[in-house]
């Protein structure tokens, strides 16, 4: 019983005290990519970006999948005072575990980048890979993003790839809204 107490005490302080350690894991990861996206001489202004009610419920109707929280979290990076893009950064559920993802946009409202950042399941990682996860470049609100037509599905990891495609769908709608409020 002990043991058994003890066992349960070290994962739950190993998860305590990882989870800062994995949250800046992923800001160092965000902000190396952001300075090879846009260059260096850029300023990033991050914040978490509250998603309004209304407009949370009709992207998730219109994508047809919910977004994890309320919230995303919102980098807006300048040159100057020039406004150069936006990334979001966001989950969505694999099979039984979320998956961090980043979309890049640039200004005028179209992904330069898209990354999975932690992906946590056994199976379906393929999504990760820059093959994949690359399609999504150059789209936009306007974009169709559909698996089959525009996205290829991948054998294997049909709910990653389900769920990441409906992901960046959200947030490339998203990003129109934050983009237009910005200016």
């Amino acid at each position: 019983m002990i043991y058994k107490l003890n066992k349960f005490l070290v994962i739950c302080i190993f998860i305590l005290f990882s989870n800062p350690i994995f949250s800046q894991q992923i800001k160092e990861k965000v902000d190396e990519i952001l300075k090879l996206d846009f260059g260096n001489g850029i300023s990033i202004d991050f914040e978490k970006y509250f998603i309004p009610d209304s407009l949370k419920s009709n992207i998730e109707n219109r994508v047809r999948q919910k977004f994890f929280s309320n919230s995303v979290y919102l980098y807006k990076i300048f040159k100057g005072k020039k406004l150069l893009g936006i990334a979001l950064l966001d989950n969505v559920y694999g099979k039984s575990m979320p998956i961090t993802f980043l979309v890049v946009f640039d200004s005028t409202k179209k992904i330069i980048d898209t990354e999975i950042l932690k992906y946590r399941e056994p199976y379906g990682g393929a999504v990760r890979n820059k093959s994949w996860i690359g399609q999504f470049i150059g789209k936009s609100d306007s974009s169709s993003i559909e698996i089959g037509k525009d996205i290829s599905s991948i054998s294997g990891a049909t709910i990653s790839v389900n769920s990441v495609t409906k992901g960046v769908k959200k947030l490339t709608i998203l990003s129109n809204y934050i983009i237009e409020s910005i200016r």
